[in-house]
């Protein structure tokens, strides 16, 4: 039995038609939107973490996973990135490199925020740990809205691993971003660096930088500071 076909049998047996409905609602399928046209058969996220999870014991192949990754469903796409990740924690360097330019050849299907979002820290930010990260800068500037949300979630790998350098310079080239989703992408990554590494460090970038962001980058960055420290740096917005 190949990975596809045991992937789909998995799949297709916890489908939700119900659900598939609120999931294209939810994910802004409609005409125009920024997922439009996507479909959905309706499974949430633990179950596909449970149905990806056992493939991380397995050799990454691409061609095994291309059908899946490149799958017009949804969750056939999620699931196959679900599985890279839990193999990338587990693969020699060679196959992590593998795996990692699979990702990047097919960033095209990784087209809407969840995919992006469980996905990039591992298969591009862990990867560049030890290594240049030109690539950021390169999709941040990208006219995909999807590639320059990897470029920015992409640094919470680097801000687990306390540096906020690149969080701080990629949130700079996203500033005069015009899409809600890198607004929220950029708030959510400064609040991290913020929480996790050294608040000192956010706000001094705030000090510098909070009359040129978005509103929305500025709210989620803010969330977690002091109510008398939020209302100061909404003042200037």
């Amino acid at each position: 039995m190949t990975v596809l076909s045991e992937v789909s049998g998995a799949l297709e047996a916890a489908a939700d038609p119900a659900a598939a409905v609120a999931l294209a609602r939810y994910f802004k399928t409609g005409p125009g939107a920024y997922g439009e046209g996507d479909r959905f058969i309706g499974i949430k996220v633990p179950m596909l973490r449970k149905i990806a999870k056992p493939y991380g014991s397995v050799p990454f192949d691409a061609d095994s996973w291309l059908p899946l990754l490149r799958h017009p469903v949804h969750e056939y796409r999620l699931a196959a990135l679900l599985a890279m990740t839990y193999r990338f924690a587990r693969a020699t360097p060679n196959e992590q490199a593998a795996i990692h330019g699979c990702y990047l050849d097919n960033m095209a299907f990784v087209n809407n925020w969840d995919l992006v979002d469980l996905s990039c820290r591992t298969l591009v930010g862990d990867y560049l740990l030890d290594r240049e990260r030109d690539l950021l800068d390169e999709l941040a500037r990208s006219t995909s809205l999807w590639e320059r949300r990897i470029a920015m979630v992409s640094t919470h790998s680097f801000i687990l691993h306390g540096q906020t350098l690149d969080t701080h310079r990629i949130a700079l080239v996203l500033i005069d971003d015009r899409h809600d989703l890198i607004h929220k992408a950029v708030g959510w990554m400064l609040r991290e660096a913020g929480k996790r590494v050294s608040e000192p460090e956010l706000l001094a970038f705030l000090d510098r930088h909070a009359t040129a962001l978005p509103r929305t980058a500025l709210r989620y960055a803010i969330e977690r500071l002091e109510p008398d420290v939020r209302r100061h740096y909404l003042e200037f917005r």
